[in-house]
């Protein structure tokens, strides 16, 4: 299964969302989490709308929106969204209110929107898509089963918007790090949608060839599945160019990187989450990078120290969500 990405669209804490710069000025943070910078949605939402909406409503209309326009669609024929913990900043709300008023005379708003599928849902409603329409949450592979149903319809030949929405709040980053999920790394957040199509254009991206995922995988098994997939396709080790993981500075998290990058000793290096931070979502950040690396024939600078010429055209993504989840995204120039 394949499908082309024909639109994109990006909240993330650089300067993504509908700029023509490609991270040649990454922004700079101090402190231990990453806050996506969010742009003026007047211009893309209703201002009568917006505000019942919520932040990540707002941020998954946005890139969806930009996203069909890119890709000169009005109605997909399917929506899936991938997100680990859904709409946060209603959930809270609504808890709070829950215990500052003894289930009292509660509004019902936030309960409602706090929900996992309100974002996918949302859309569907401003686009009038009445066709499948699904969310995922199966925490580090929530935005891989997105792409992996997505893939399913295309090769039904129907379009399909797919991504993922993922935020931080105050109450939400506090309870991850009493349990030490940001140790050593920055938290980070995001939205990301894509149109995937089972057919070429002239501004397709690049082609999406293969999702795996591995749930605590043991012994070689990494190794195996590697394997199978180059014998699949006819390929050796040299046939990939490009390695683009997820290293986000915890040195426990990041030991499976290390044994992986010995079977690669050709391939140029490069990392995402140092500019969208860690969370569940984070390889929708890297779908987009790899391919506006692949339709642009440039790697930023800020993503490798590897030197590179610019004639390149496989990107195998590689992420390891906590140590349980890995994943794997192949994506190669059209």
């Amino acid at each position: 299964m394949s499908a082309y990405i024909n639109g994109m669209g990006i909240i993330s804490p650089q300067e993504t969302f509908a700029v023509a710069d490609f991270l040649t000025k990454p922004k700079t943070y101090s402190g231990d989490r990453l806050t996506a910078i969010e742009p003026d949605y007047t211009t893309w939402i209703d201002a009568k709308l917006l505000r019942r909406m919520s932040r990540i409503i707002r941020m998954g209309i946005a890139t969806s929106t930009l996203a069909l326009r890119e890709a000169d669609v009005k109605i997909p024929d399917a929506i899936v969204t991938g997100t680990s913990f859904g709409c946060l900043e209603d959930t809270g709300s609504f808890l709070t209110k829950l215990i500052q008023q003894k289930e009292e005379a509660l509004n019902p708003t936030p309960f409602i929107q706090s929900t996992h599928n309100t974002i996918g849902s949302q859309i569907a409603l401003l686009l009038q898509c009445f066709g499948h329409n699904q969310t995922y949450s199966q925490r580090g592979f929530s935005f891989e089963h997105a792409l992996l149903d997505a893939l399913l319809l295309n090769a039904e030949k129907k379009t399909a918007l797919a991504g993922s929405a993922d935020e931080l709040t105050h109450t939400s980053f506090a309870i991850q790090q009493r349990f030490e999920l940001f140790k050593n790394a920055l938290a980070g957040e995001g939205a990301a949608y894509f149109l995937l199509s089972p057919h070429l254009t002239t501004h397709s991206y690049a082609q999406l060839t293969e999702v795996i995922t591995l749930f605590k995988p043991v012994g070689d098994e990494i190794n195996q599945k590697l394997t199978s997939l180059f014998q699949q396709h006819e390929w050796q080790p040299s046939s990939i160019d490009i390695l683009l993981i997820g290293k986000n500075g915890d040195p426990i998290q990041d030991l499976p990187y290390t044994e992986f990058l010995k079977g690669f000793p050709d391939a140029i290096i490069c990392r995402y989450k140092h500019l969208c931070g860690e969370y569940a979502t984070s390889t929708s950040f890297a779908l987009w990078l790899a391919a506006k690396m692949l339709k642009e024939q440039s790697i930023p600078a800020v993503v490798t120290e590897t030197k590179h010429t610019n004639n390149f055209k496989r990107i195998l993504i590689y992420n390891n969500y906590q140590r349980h989840y890995h994943s794997f995204i192949l994506v190669e120039a059209c």
